[in-house]
């Protein structure tokens, strides 16, 4: 499992200094992001090698609400790994370690010229099923 600390900033908040809804998918991108990079490949290495992830389906389930100022911990683990795609579980927890979202979001590799399907690359994709439920 892979764990990112953020703090939450006015401009992550509405008028009630509450996160705004959509600001947990850029906080689960995060997320996914440092998950692949402990993995050793970051958004350069893909786009290097011709290659985009892009996300095919979220369903979120808000449990209760970030605020201001607080520092949130995101956590991500994958839990299926196919040629093309892969799903990861994703939760976040308040600074008391209290639950405050599950995600479970299902990710695909394209070619970034065509924007067709592509296969992940072997190394990452053996990575990754090495590191299923966690890293």
């Amino acid at each position: 499992m892979s764990s990112l600390k953020i703090r939450i900033y006015f401009e992550d908040t509405d008028a009630q200094g509450l996160v705004y809804n959509s600001n947990y998918l850029k906080y689960l991108e995060r997320g996914r992001t440092e998950f692949l990079r402990n993995l050793g490949y970051d958004q350069k290495k893909l786009l290097k090698e011709g290659l985009i992830f892009v996300v095919k389906r979220v369903n979120l389930d808000f449990i209760k609400p970030a605020e201001l100022d607080e520092v949130i911990e995101v956590k991500s683990k994958i839990n299926i790994v196919k040629k093309v795609s892969f799903t990861f579980l994703q939760e976040i927890f308040d600074s008391n370690q209290i639950k405050i979202l599950d995600a479970n979001v299902k990710c695909g590799c394209l070619e970034a010229k065509n924007m067709k399907p592509s296969k992940i690359p072997v190394e990452l994709n053996q990575s990754m099923k090495e590191n299923i439920n966690g890293i």
